[in-house]
C-alpha cells in the first residue's frame, strides 16, 4: 500500500482496515508520510508482550486515505523507549504521558514528562498494565504537586476551577490565567476518574468483556460496545447476521440523537434559553422511553454483544421509531428556526471559542467539533461498514470553528441521524440476529473502528489462548479533542467557557479509562 512517496507492507485486517509490523524508525517514517498526506493519529497505546516472548509494544492507529492503519513496533523489555510521535501528531502527548504511567515505556526527547493518570494512586516504580504488576501494594502517598504552567506578568492572575464541581458533571480540573475576564491560557488537568478499565479487562471472557466495553463512557455505550464486538469478530474470523449489522446501526444512530438532543438544550440553558433546554430535555426523554419500551434499556445497555445484537425490533416498534422520528424532527425544525431567530443567543454562539480549520488540521481536532473546524472526516461516509455503505450519509461540516458552528452541525447530523433511521427501519433485512463467534485457538488480535456520537471511537484486543482478554485498549475521541479546548478558550471571557465547554461536549471518562 502507498502512502506517501512509499510502499508500505501492510495486510488487509478488515474492510478498510490494515496491520503492519515494523521497526521503530520506520514506525516514525509512516507517521511522517500519514501526515503528509493530510493523515491524523487516531491512538496511541502500549503493551506488555514479555509473556508472549516479546518485549513491550508500542502501537498508533492512524487514519490515511485508505482507512485505518494500525502498526507497532516490539521494543526491548530492559529499555522500552520509542520515537516522540508529539512533533508530528500534538494528540500524541497526553497519549504518551498515560503510556509511561501505565506501562514505563517512554518517548525519547519528549517534551513533555508530567505524570497523566497517576495522581499519586499507585507507586512511581509500578506500571499497572504490567503483567507483573502486585495490585496487593499500598497505594503511594506522595504528595501531587502538578506542575502546571505559569503565565507571569504585571495584572495575570489564576482562577482554579475543579476538579470537583458544582452539578452532576464528572471531575476535571481547569486552570485560567485571566487579565480581567479575558483568557490569556488554559491548562487542564484530567484523570480524576481513572478506573482502572484496562486492567480490569484483563482475564474477561469475551461476553462479560463486552459489557464492559459499553460501559467505559455511558453516553457512548453502542459505538463502545460495537467496536470492541468488531474487534472480537475480527480475531475470531466470525461472521455477524446481516440483520444484526442494521439492527447496531440503528442502535448506534439512536443514541446519536439522545445526545444530540440533550447538547442542543444544554447549550440553550448556557445562554439563559431555559426554553431550549426544557423543549428539548422533553424531547429526549420522549426518545429515551421509546428506546426502553422497545429494547429495554433507555440506552441500550448490552443490546449489541459478540457476533450480532441481543434484542430485535419488532413490526410496532418500527412503526413507532419511524412516527416519533418524524414528529422529532418537526418539532426540531421549528425549535431550530426559534434558535436562529433569538439574538441573545446567536450573539453569545457566534465567534465565541473559535478553533480554526488550521488549528483543527495542526492539532487533531476530530469528530463533530472537528468536522465544525472544517475536517471533513466521518468513518461512517468515508470508509462504511454495512449498512452505511447501502445508506449512504451526508457529512454535515462549516468552516467557522465556534460555538455556532458546532450547533449547526449538532442540528444537521441530528436531522440525517433521524432520516437514517427511517431508512434502516424502512429496508431492515430478514434473518438472524446472532451468530456463535468463533474459539481462538491461539493468540489473535483485532480492532474495532466506530464513528461514535463524540467522533472516533477504536477497540484494539488481544484474545489469549485460553479464550481470555489478555489486553483490550479502548479510545475516546476526547484524547484528540480535550487540547483544542483549551485553545478555542484563548482571548474568550471566563463566563463564556461553560458554553465552550458544552458546544465540545467531551468525555471525562473515555480518556481516564
Amino acid at each position: 500500500m502507498k502512502i506517501g512517496d512509499h510502499v508500505w507492507h501492510l495486510e488487509p485486517f478488515g474492510k478498510h482496515i490494515w496491520r503492519g509490523r515494523m521497526e521503530a524508525g520506520q514506525l516514525l517514517a509512516l507517521a511522517r508520510a500519514v501526515k503528509g498526506e493530510g493523515g491524523q493519529l487516531t491512538a496511541l497505546w502500549g503493551s506488555d508482550d514479555r509473556h508472549l516472548g516479546a518485549g513491550f509494544g508500542i502501537h498508533l492507529a492512524f487514519v490515511t486515505s485508505v482507512g485505518l492503519v494500525w502498526a507497532s513496533c516490539i521494543l526491548p523489555s530492559d529499555v522500552p523507549v520509542y520515537p516522540d510521535f508529539e512533533p508530528i501528531f500534538p494528540q500524541a502527548g497526553r497519549m504518551q504521558r498515560a503510556t509511561f504511567d501505565l506501562l514505563g515505556m517512554s518517548a525519547v526527547n519528549a517534551t513533555d514528562e508530567r505524570k497523566w493518570l497517576r495522581h499519586g494512586a499507585w507507586p512511581a516504580d509500578a506500571f499497572p498494565l504490567r503483567k507483573d504488576f502486585e495490585g496487593g501494594r499500598h497505594p503511594a502517598r506522595d504528595v501531587d504537586a502538578y506542575p502546571f504552567v505559569r503565565v507571569e506578568g504585571e495584572g495575570v492572575h489564576e482562577i482554579p476551577v475543579g476538579p470537583i464541581h458544582a452539578g452532576t458533571i464528572e471531575p476535571g480540573h481547569f486552570r485560567f490565567s485571566i487579565i480581567g475576564e479575558r483568557v490569556l491560557r488554559l491548562e487542564q488537568r484530567l484523570g480524576y476518574t481513572h478506573k482502572g478499565v484496562e486492567k480490569r479487562f484483563e482475564g474477561m471472557n469475551l461476553a462479560t468483556g463486552a459489557k464492559f466495553a459499553g460501559r467505559v463512557s455511558g453516553d457512548s455505550h453502542s459505538a463502545y460496545a460495537w467496536a470492541y464486538c468488531m474487534a472480537v469478530e475480527s480475531a475470531t474470523t466470525s461472521e455477524v447476521p446481516l440483520r444484526a449489522l442494521w439492527l447496531r446501526a440503528l442502535f448506534l444512530e439512536i443514541e446519536r440523537v439522545a445526545n444530540h438532543l440533550g447538547d442542543l438544550g444544554y447549550l440553550g440553558n448556557d445562554v439563559a434559553l431555559s426554553f431550549g433546554f426544557m423543549q428539548f430535555w422533553r424531547l429526549k426523554e420522549d426518545w429515551l422511553q421509546l428506546a426502553a419500551r422497545q429494547f429495554g434499556h433507555r440506552y441500550l445497555f448490552d443490546c449489541i454483544v459478540p457476533g450480532g445484537v441481543a434484542t430485535d425490533i419488532s413490526e410496532s416498534g418500527m412503526a413507532e421509531f419511524a412516527f416519533e422520528s418524524g414528529r422529532i424532527e418537526a418539532e426540531v425544525s421549528e425549535l431550530k428556526v426559534i434558535y436562529d431567530e433569538q439574538s441573545t443567543l446567536q450573539d453569545r454562539f457566534a465567534n465565541t471559542g473559535i478553533c480554526t480549520p488550521e488549528l483543527a488540521a495542526r492539532l487533531g481536532l476530530t469528530g463533530l467539533p472537528g468536522r465544525a473546524s472544517g475536517q471533513a472526516r466521518d468513518a461512517r461516509a468515508q470508509f462504511p461498514q454495512p449498512p452505511y455503505d447501502q445508506c449512504k450519509v451526508t457529512m454535515a461540516t462549516h468552516g467557522r470553528g465556534d460555538v455556532l458552528a458546532r450547533a449547526e452541525v449538532r442540528f444537521a447530523e441530528l436531522f440525517e441521524s433521524l432520516r437514517l433511521i427511517r431508512e434502516f427501519i424502512k429496508n431492515l433485512p430478514d434473518g438472524e440476529i446472532c451468530a456463535p463467534v468463533n474459539p481462538a485457538q491461539a493468540v489473535c488480535e483485532g480492532i474495532g473502528w466506530v464513528e461514535g456520537w463524540r467522533g472516533e471511537v477504536l477497540v484494539a484486543i488481544r484474545i489469549g489462548a485460553d479464550g481470555k482478554l489478555d489486553r483490550v485498549h479502548p479510545h475516546d475521541p476526547s484524547w484528540q479533542n480535550w487540547p483544542l479546548l483549551e485553545v478555542g478558550m484563548l482571548g474568550n471571557i471566563v463566563p463564556d467557557f461553560p458554553l465552550i465547554n458544552k458546544s465540545f461536549n467531551l468525555s471525562y471518562s473515555g480518556p481516564d479509562l
